[in-house]
């Protein structure tokens, strides 16, 4: 979704007083928009960032057979730097040493470690992915002891360790668009709480630089709005999952209505432009009334509608900038819009993996909404209109004191 250097600059911001970095990759190491090149992988970014690459392969009920996939692995892109294998789900230390045997003999990547299969550790998924950190938490985090004592046992830790980045951490980067100190600070609410917690952290960043203070609140459990709110920044999670709650708390949903009909800006991605809408039937048949901010009907779906990234483009001024501006995002939902009324659109879409495109970005006023989870680093000029267009429609009295 960025260009290479904002995937650089995401890099040395993370490695600022950190003493260890580790970049998770996305589905299988050379897994990207097309089966013809690494474009949108975890190998490009890897070469990009000049990180090694450790390589954790699935290895239950295989044997012999795990050597050939490792190899596949190391003969797929000689530039890719693998610097290590660990074995996932084996069985017991008579199946680790077979598989040690298979690799030692016949591949070159050194293995690091290997985790025996442990029910206790096993993450559970749903249909967007794992179930949330915040979810799965317990209260003597017993699932993160148990991975660090498996970690300390069955991991090389002392040569994971000593595994560099390739790449210049300590250069000067400036994203070009800085915040005039001068301009007086505004308050975006963000709901944040099991039904809404898909951010990206960098959108987050990128609106505080530009002089916003970031204000969490709970459309779950919290009666109202905070106080002296000037703009909503509403993002995408699982209404659907707590569709019940969230209209039964009619007190938030009447807050919300009245906080767009004020004219203050309100954006939504995904899940939050579910919550916008007027109802939403889930996948057991019942209906839900939402905020009915926004003249749309929802339907939750049995399959992945839209999946990938996309190219968004501005077709007239909105509240995210101009006409003509362009930015990428990504798309990835389980439902579909069944009725839309009068909304009008402000985006061109263009679905990488697919080449499909079409009309979206739904605008009502000083709302706008959308199925497409934005990038702000692929375009940071869209957080400093955003937060220019929440402090040009700021409402005294809404401002603490």
């Amino acid at each position: 979704m960025l260009s290479e250097e904002a995937n650089r600059n995401v890099l040395r911001d993370a490695a600022r007083e950190a003493d260890v970095l580790v970049a998770e990759g996305m589905m299988g190491l050379f897994d990207g928009k097309s089966g013809n090149t690494e474009a949108g992988s975890t190998a490009e970014i890897a070469k990009l960032l000049m990180l090694p690459v450790v390589l954790v392969v699935d290895a239950a009920k295989t044997a012999r057979s795990i050597a050939a996939v490792l190899l596949g692995f190391e003969m797929f892109d000689p530039d890719l730097r693998l610097a290590g294998v660990i074995l996932n789900r084996v069985a017991t230390e008579r199946h680790y040493e077979m598989l040690r045997a298979a690799i030692e003999t016949s591949c070159r990547t050194k293995i690091l470690g290997w985790l025996p299969r442990d029910q206790t550790i096993a993450i559970p998924e749903r249909h967007l992915g794992l179930q949330g950190a915040a979810e799965a938490a317990t209260e003597d985090d017993t699932a993160i002891d148990t991975l660090a004592a498996l970690a300390e046992r069955f991991f090389d830790l002392d040569r994971l360790l000593e595994l560099q980045c390739g790449l210049e951490l300590n250069e000067d980067q400036d994203s070009g668009v800085r915040h005039s100190q001068s301009e007086e600070a505004v308050r975006i609410g963000v709901p944040s709480d099991h039904a809404f917690s898909f951010y990206y952290e960098d959108n987050l960043d990128l609106l505080r630089e530009q002089g916003s203070e970031i204000v969490q609140f709970s459309p779950l459990h919290d009666r109202c709005l905070p106080t002296g709110l000037d703009g909503l920044y509403l993002g995408g999670g699982y209404p659907e999952l707590h569709a019940e709650q969230l209209s039964n708390n009619r007190s938030m949903l009447d807050d919300v209505r009245a906080f767009a009909a004020s004219g203050r800006p309100v954006y939504a991605e995904c899940g939050g432009m579910i919550y916008l809408s007027k109802s939403l039937s889930t996948a057991s048949g019942e209906t839900f009334a939402m905020a009915d901010v926004l003249p749309l009907s929802m339907q939750m779906t049995g399959k992945l509608v839209q999946f990938g990234y996309v190219t968004v483009e501005f077709t007239e001024d909105c509240l995210l900038g101009v006409k003509g501006t362009t930015v990428r995002g990504h798309s990835f939902h389980y439902s579909c819009i069944v009725s839309r009324g009068e909304a009008a659109t402000c985006y061109r879409v263009q679905y990488s993996m697919s080449g499909k495109e079409e009309l979206e970005g739904f605008r009502q006023d000083n709302v706008l909404a959308s199925y497409v989870h934005l990038h702000l680093r692929a375009n940071p000029k869209i957080a400093r209109d955003f937060v220019a267009a929440v402090r040009r429609a700021r409402i005294p009295q809404a401002v603490t004191k």
